[in-house]
């Protein structure tokens, strides 16, 4: 701990001294910024120094020695955030057991996965990246950003809230029987509404044990024989849900389910941050406004199943204008890269204006994963995450041209075509000698 203090220490002495810039350290210069919570900027300026952005604005001054970006003729916007996606994973689903909330995704982050430089090519700098939806109580998450070529460690993002992933209907209930292995419970919709009731249940029992050992500890007649109640890694995760410390990710479609999901929160006092999917949102919004609970959604993908089947494109759009909280998702390793289209299409479907389509996609998802101070616009004191595309962002004709999380270049689409040209060559020459050497 002492050592990377002290690193950080000599870092920051050394962006202090005159003309020295760090990797962190750049000024992007000249484009249409598109600012999310403050309005746009023709001609824009945004300068980022040690990761953080210093300074939005109009003709500002580069310091001495700092690597300029520039945007002229382009479009800088703060870096595209998915809130719901399976990607950066080795595991997603834990079959083995219907309740499994121990399970961790930050255990089984892949650093390497492709998907991650994929996600770049679409100016997504940070994803929730989630337990699947094969049980009716799932793992717990995590934020990443997209620090390609970086460790998974530093990839997560401590700010973020602690979420984990419940699942209601086909999916779980499919799951349970779906003729690999021995059949288990719950194989019905009302099944899995009943155990995820007696599993908080089960907690709030937990719980209470441990109440009665803390204040028989505090008594001086009998803390020396006190056995401490048996630690329990499932209810342990439970107990943190209704003492508020980690809030509830739902995977949904259908509004009477959702409905039900609710109740439940009440009645054991937890969470409910978001509803995944939840292709009858429309349905219901005066519920999920009053109560504050967000959706994070598809824009324009249904009847993919039966409970999907009621879908509408008007779903995001709608919503947004009754008063919830709505963020686009990909929950795809290829859909990630084009959520800006997906983002424009709730202008034509719902009327939408620029601002408010662009938020499904930045601020949004950042209120929802609890790091709206730290992303979601191109605001001072906020990291470095930016994206840069050729024309609009939200124009069906639009392509991600740079990705800067914290900063630091993590794509820049002019490199990559020059680089992947000279792989080209280097390839054809390569098997022009060959033949060359057989005759």
């Amino acid at each position: 701990m002492k050592k990377k203090l002290m690193i950080s220490l000599v870092c920051l002495c050394l962006t202090l001294i005159p003309g020295f810039s760090s990797a962190q350290d750049l000024l992007i210069k000249n484009g249409t910024v598109l600012t999310v919570t403050k309005g746009s900027i023709l001609n824009g300026d945004v300068l980022v120094v040690g990761g953080i952005i210093k300074k939005v604005g109009k003709n500002i001054k580069a310091p001495k020695g700092i690597k300029i970006v520039d945007a002229t003729g382009k479009y800088v916007i703060p870096g595209v955030i998915d809130s719901h996606t399976h990607i950066a994973l080795t595991g997603t689903n834990e079959m083995g057991d219907a309740i499994v909330p121990e399970v961790r995704m930050r255990d089984v982050i892949d650093a390497e996965s492709n998907s991650i430089y994929t996600a770049l090519s679409g100016g997504v700098t940070m994803v929730h990246t989630m337990h699947g939806s094969g049980n009716p109580i799932g793992g717990e998450n995590v934020v990443l950003k997209m620090k390609w070529g970086k460790t998974s460690e530093e990839m997560i993002v401590h700010e973020a809230y602690r979420t984990l992933k419940f699942a209601l209907g086909e999916n779980p209930k499919r799951a349970s029987s779906s003729g690999v292995g021995t059949p288990r419970y719950p194989q019905s919709r009302m099944g899995v509404n009943a155990i995820i009731r007696r599993e908080f249940s089960k907690a709030k029992n937990y719980m209470e044990q441990w109440d009665r050992y803390s204040k028989a500890k505090k008594s001086k007649k009998s803390a020396k024989n006190l056995i401490p109640p048996r630690k329990d890694l499932q209810m342990e995760q439970l107990a943190d849900m209704m003492h508020g410390k980690m809030l509830a990710r739902c995977h949904s479609y259908r509004a009477d389910e959702t409905l039900e999901f609710i109740k439940l929160s009440k009645e054991f006092g937890f969470k409910i941050s978001c509803f995944e999917h939840i292709s009858e949102a429309f349905k219901i919004t005066k519920e999920l406004a009053e109560e504050g609970i967000g959706i994070s959604i598809f824009l324009d993908n249904w009847a993919y199943k039966v409970e999907a089947s009621e879908g509408i494109a008007y779903n995001a759009a709608f919503c947004t204008q009754e008063g919830v909280l709505v963020s686009i998702n990909s929950d795809s390793g290829e859909r990630i890269r084009r959520l800006f289209n997906d983002a424009g299409k709730s202008i034509k479907y719902g009327g939408l204006s620029e601002d408010e389509a662009l938020k499904l996609i930045t601020i949004n998802p950042a209120i929802q994963l609890g790091v709206e101070k730290i992303a979601g616009s191109l605001e001072v004191g906020k990291h470095g995450d930016i994206a840069i595309f050729n024309e609009h962002p939200l124009s069906i004709y639009t392509v991600c041209q740079m990705t800067i999380v914290e900063g630091e270049i993590y794509f820049d689409r002019a490199q990559y075509l020059k680089e992947r040209e000279e792989m080209e060559k280097k390839k054809k020459a390569e098997v022009k000698n060959k033949k060359g050497g057989r005759r």
